[in-house]
């Protein structure tokens, strides 16, 4: 690789950039990376779509605005290296990631959209009474009564709006998440190995001050690096994890942090720490910080977005080597689906490589009985992970490809005219079944016109006139 290409993979990648930076130096990569291979490197919205229309979608990719090493440009440019034909980001408690990411795959010509992930409570029910789970875990290892969500398909014009309404779960979690550094902090010193600074550690690696979100990764981002700077990488740092703070890797995770050379160490002694370290500092969140599941499902219905509940299932082998073995939501998986609906969620999302077929069957069939959209993604917060999920071009999830066209063409469509959002009750198709208007969105957003608004004019004048 030319020293010019290398510069312009890190200025596509460099957090520090503004947007317009990155998505020229994306176009100025795309534009060289077309001379040297001429054939399109993707099918969505090109002339070669219909030859290709198996392309593995990825809906859930976190980015730099929530804790992940990838900008949104170099997510979208790395999904096109990995084959898929789209991508969207969901980035926790912020929109930000949004515009670039859409911009991004347009111009890699791939299909694009974009959301958010929170967490809402679930300990109020649908009719104002504490809830029915307000007790037990659902879908979050951290927290009873504490339901991860994503709100997909944001139309363009409310993505303001939606910043707006994030912003004081991002000031919320701000002040929980340093609380939490100075829980941190007392057992760091007690242990000898100094302390972190906030501003400087935690907010200063995060993009909260561009509308991006601070996690609890963040902050276990600036312990790890306090090991690293005081023992180095390799044994000596896995004896000091065990010998200052009583955290014994597991042989595989042990032999990751003891490889010098690893690549991806940051994220592989991250994901330990948050598996061990982090509950003995961790702070409950409250309802300022996670609002009432129905509120938000709310303003997701009120924008013309697609409130999604998260399935997590019961738990083996986490693929992110951040999750113990644990039960969650397979136990009263037919009174929480009720709930949802309750609630006013309108989809589902999961990711077939976390579960088995008969989980995810299970889920298909819920989905269908209280028409629900399924949405499909693979978590992406680390470089370790791939952004490849094989899994959706199987025969029982190949649904799932349709779905994210269908999500893009809805997310297109309702950014001119909000009464052809999928679920607006004065959609044209709103007397077809889901499965019907699926299919005809899963068109739209395959179609040439992808890019070009003049033709989703066209596409809306048809759908309201029936042709």
């Amino acid at each position: 690789m030319t020293d010019s290409a290398m510069a312009l993979l890190l200025r596509i990648n460099d957090p520090g950039a503004l947007r317009e930076e990155r998505i020229e130096a994306l176009k100025t990569h795309e534009a060289a990376e077309r001379q040297k291979n001429p054939i399109p490197l993707s099918g969505a919205g090109d002339s070669d779509a219909a030859e290709t229309p198996l392309r593995e979608v990825n809906n859930h990719i976190h980015t730099i605005y929530s804790f992940s090493p990838y900008t949104p440009a170099m997510a979208a440019l790395r999904c096109l290296e990995a084959g898929l034909g789209a991508a969207g980001s969901v980035d926790h408690d912020s929109i930000a990631a949004a515009e670039e990411m859409i911009e991004a795959c347009a111009v890699l010509g791939i299909g694009g959209c974009s959301g958010f992930e929170v967490r809402v409570s679930f300990k109020t029910g649908a009719d104002g009474r504490p809830g029915l789970f307000a007790g037990r875990k659902i879908n979050n290892p951290d927290s009873a009564g504490i339901v991860y969500m994503t709100v997909q398909g944001v139309p363009k014009p409310a993505i303001p709006r939606t910043a707006e309404f994030l912003r004081p779960l991002r000031e919320e979690r701000l002040l929980r998440t340093r609380a939490m550094a100075e829980n941190a902090n007392i057992v760091l010193r007690e242990s000898g190995l100094g302390e972190i600074d906030f501003d400087r550690d935690i907010r200063g690696r995060s993009q909260f001050d561009r509308g991006g979100g601070i996690t609890e990764r963040h902050l276990l981002a600036a312990v790890a690096e306090v090991f690293i700077k005081k023992y180095g990488k390799g044994p000596d740092l896995v004896s000091a994890l065990e010998g200052r703070l009583g955290v014994k890797a597991p042989p595989k995770i042990a032999a990751m942090l003891s490889d010098r050379e690893n690549i991806h160490y940051l994220y592989d002694l991250l994901g330990i720490l948050k598996s061990t370290f982090l509950p003995c500092i961790f702070i409950q969140p409250g309802e300022r910080e996670c609002l009432p599941a129905r509120q938000v499902t709310a303003f997701a219905n009120d924008i013309g977005a697609v409130p999604s509940y998260a399935y997590l299932g019961d738990v083996g082998e986490s693929p992110t080597g951040d999750k113990k073995a644990e039960h969650f939501e397979d136990a009263f998986l037919e009174p929480l689906f009720e709930e949802l609906a309750r609630l006013g969620y309108r989809a589902v999302t999961y990711m077939p490589p976390r579960n088995t077929e008969e989980q995810l069957r299970r889920v298909r069939q819920l989905c269908a009985e209280w028409g629900f959209m399924e949405i499909s993604g693979v978590d992406i917060n680390s470089s370790r992970q791939s952004f490849n999920s094989p899994e959706v071009l199987l025969p029982p999830f190949r649904h799932l490809i349709d779905t994210t066209w269908a999500l893009i063409a809805h997310e297109r469509l309702s950014s001119l005219d909000k009464s052809l959002g999928l679920f607006a009750p004065d959609n044209p198709l709103a007397t077809e079944s889901l499965e019907k208007r699926l299919a005809v969105y899963a068109d739209v957003g395959r179609s040439p016109g992808l890019r070009d608004e003049a033709s989703y004019y066209t596409i809306m004048k048809n759908l309201k006139t029936g042709k």
